[in-house]
């Protein structure tokens, strides 16, 4: 029974390395697609949020039965119930793509920014994507030094973020009601994508050292 336990055990970790890896591969088309307004690239990412949520899903239940059927305690205990809240952490990080993809549909051909905030959403976009891969690679590895720099590239992210606030609240900003909103949405979507990741690795780190990370926001 002890041997099946651990098989189930790495089989709900293999899975959050499938979804993390399904959320890395959205984002990444989801930036590009907003940077570049690309909506072929935009209708992929969103399609590949079906499939999250599917998987999320599937390992949610595989989660329960094993609390119901092993009765885990200790650290293994730790384990599944982490497991069940990372997997919606990956879920919600897979809406947030989604979200990015969206509007940059909904504003083809047209670019979703004006051309002032560009350079601005590409750095955005380079660093979440960067963070998502990261991230699967921590969920794969435990390497606690990736859980370290993305926490460090969730605060650049971060600094981006505020700067679209100081530009849209500006006196030199020239955008339209539609430019403000969606630039702020944006901003907002890609923000909390990193949040979303430093928060997963803070669960990892938890599970790897047994000390709980308090200096961040997420």
């Amino acid at each position: 029974m002890r041997e099946v336990f651990q098989q189930e055990l790495a089989e709900v970790q293999d899975r959050l390395v499938e979804i993390s890896r399904l959320v890395a591969i959205s984002i990444d088309k989801a930036t590009r697609a907003f940077n570049e307004s690309d909506v072929a690239l935009a209708e992929e990412a969103i399609s590949e949020d079906d499939k999250i949520d599917e998987l999320t899903i599937e390992l949610d239940e595989l989660a329960i039965t094993i609390l119901a059927r092993q009765q885990p305690v200790a650290r293994d205990l730790r384990i599944v119930v982490s497991a069940l809240r990372i997997s919606a952490s990956l879920e919600r990080m897979g809406d947030l793509s989604t979200h990015i993809a969206q509007l940059a549909r909904y504003r083809f051909p047209d670019k979703v920014v004006p051309k002032s905030l560009r350079g601005t959403f590409a750095d955005m976009g380079t660093l979440v994507t960067a963070i998502a891969l990261m991230l699967t690679e921590l969920l794969t590895n435990e390497d606690m030094k990736l859980a370290e720099t993305i926490r460090n590239e969730d605060d650049k992210v971060d600094a981006l973020h505020l700067s679209v606030f100081d530009a849209v609240l500006g006196e030199a900003w020239k955008g339209q009601a539609a430019d403000t909103v969606d630039s702020t949405l944006a901003s907002r979507y890609h923000e909390r994508f990193a949040d979303h990741a430093v928060s997963i690795a803070k669960k990892v780190q938890y599970l790897g050292t047994g000390a709980w990370q308090q200096n961040t926001n997420a």
